[in-house]
């Protein structure tokens, strides 16, 4: 019989220690990769906003001339001022100056800074998109559980069904349909802008009219965005209900509302939280049909009216701003992932 002496708590501390540090170390290095990764796709992104633009059709400085009925004197002048008589590669360094000090030019429509632009429309598609992704997320998710639970019911079909009817149709279309209907015959709320002409000064009245005119346009984003939710939530927890851990649970005692609420749903959550981050990037950049429909004055309308132009720093300006927001978006969703799921972590 052999005398076995137990280890020292140093020894334990230094063994936790040890084993600590390579998880820091593998933490680390994953951040570095997926930070890293989004790097190189701004970049991407930044090298793409300055060509892509470029090969437009279009000359901006003709167009501003069939306005003005300018003469080819003041079209030359103009062309300089604009700094589009510069060669190709003098203009892209210039361009890469302007983003790399957030500057991104003066807009040739608007007469002012891209910047300032983009901060005046920025909160405003923040408000609408914001609110549409809560209500889609918190309708979507909900739906999605209560149908998978039901799995095979009439309320899952219904759901369901629906759900992808929704997401299927056009946005203009539905927006346009939601404008006639319930802004056109029904007059039941406003049909364009984020403010009436007269709005009220009060704070309280200030924030019904705005609400008034977010009804139509968050309602067309929602039932176009909402059957992505529904439909990851509904198919993850449908796997999860058959696991081992759930019989246990009813097997317990527990109640099947619990068992689905502490046990089923938090697990099944783990790829519906990525596709939210992934997702809430995709629908502020998607946000151009909307507002242009509903003439929200957001980033959207200002890309769409960039684009009749072409405004070329403005293009770019919201281009940049698009894309480094779903950048962003799916670096955060990497990042929470890894911390919701045991597997990546060890991976």
């Amino acid at each position: 019989m052999s005398n076995s002496v137990p280890p020292s708590t140093s020894a334990i501390a230094t063994s936790a220690q040890a084993e600590e540090r390579p998880r820091d170390v593998s933490a680390l290095r994953y951040f570095l990769s997926k930070l890293g990764g989004a790097g190189i796709s701004m970049i991407m992104v930044i090298i793409l906003g300055f060509f892509a633009f470029k090969i437009l059709p279009g000359d901006p400085v003709a167009s501003i001339a069939r306005q003005r009925q300018m003469t080819p004197e003041q079209m030359d002048l103009l062309r300089e001022e604009f700094g589009l008589n510069k060669p190709l590669w003098q203009q892209f360094f210039d361009y890469l100056g302007n983003v790399f000090t957030l500057d991104f030019g003066q807009s040739y429509v608007y007469k002012t800074s891209v910047s300032s632009l983009i901060g005046q429309y920025f909160w405003p598609t923040v408000l609408l998109t914001g609110t549409a992704a809560l209500l889609a997320i918190v309708l979507g998710l909900w739906l999605g559980q209560k149908a998978a639970w039901k799995h095979g019911s009439r309320f899952d079909k219904f759901v369901s069904s629906t759900s992808l009817v929704f997401w299927s149709v056009p946005t203009f279309w539905l927006g346009l349909i939601l404008l006639m209907v319930f802004g056109g015959t029904l007059r039941w709320f406003p049909t364009g802008g984020m403010r009436s002409p007269n709005p009220p000064t009060d704070p309280f009245g200030a924030t019904l009219d705005i609400a008034a005119h977010m009804v139509l346009p968050v309602i067309t984003m929602v039932a176009v965005v909402y059957a992505q939710y529904l439909m990851v939530m509904r198919s993850s927890l449908i796997e999860e209900m058959s696991a081992d851990y759930l019989t246990t649970a009813r097997a317990k005692g527990l109640r099947e509302d619990l068992v689905r609420r502490k046990h089923a749903v938090p697990n099944a959550m783990l790829p519906t939280v990525t596709l939210i981050f992934m997702h809430l990037g995709g629908l502020i950049a998607g946000a151009v049909t909307v507002e242009t429909v509903f003439s929200w004055p957001g980033l959207g309308k200002l890309t769409f009216q960039a684009i009749s132009g072409p405004d070329l720093p403005l293009l770019q300006g919201t281009f940049v701003v698009f894309s480094a927001i779903i950048i962003v978006m799916n670096l955060i969703a990497d990042l929470i992932y890894r911390q919701l799921d045991p597997r990546v972590r060890r991976a």
